[in-house]
């Protein structure tokens, strides 16, 4: 097997490319640098942390689907690029106030993009 390849030996498949956008549209999201103050995990879900993050000029509770790759403890003062300006949206009771980025492929679990440690909360994702 090679490096390329699933765990399970199933061969690594890329999922297509969604729709393409325009840079207006693109232009549109404010991704941040977020530090991640708190963490827990969502009562009666596997999959769901509780995140207090700090944007630089405002803290958020962010829900986030990373429990099954994360502890919670792990996370902490842990930098993270989040989407800010995202709708809020109530998930298991909860008002989730922007969006983790994550990266995954078919089947695999979602990993954080690493921030360089320099970077600060606030710090704008171009």
């Amino acid at each position: 097997m090679n490096e390329f390849e699933d765990q399970s030996s199933e061969a690594f498949q890329v999922e297509a490319l969604k729709p393409e956008i325009t840079f207006d549209e693109f232009a549109k999201m404010d991704l941040r640098v977020g530090l991640v103050l708190e963490a827990s995990r969502v009562p009666k879900s596997d999959k769901l942390l509780q995140l207090l993050v700090d944007l630089g000029m405002e803290k958020r509770t962010i829900v986030a689907g990373i429990g099954k790759s994360y502890d919670p403890e792990s996370l902490i003062n842990k930098k993270i690029v989040v989407i800010a300006n995202l709708a809020p949206r109530k998930l298991m009771g909860i008002e989730s106030r922007g969006m983790v980025m994550a990266a995954s492929g078919h089947n695999t679990l979602p990993f954080l993009m690493e921030i360089p440690s320099s970077a600060e909360p606030g710090f704008v994702v171009r």
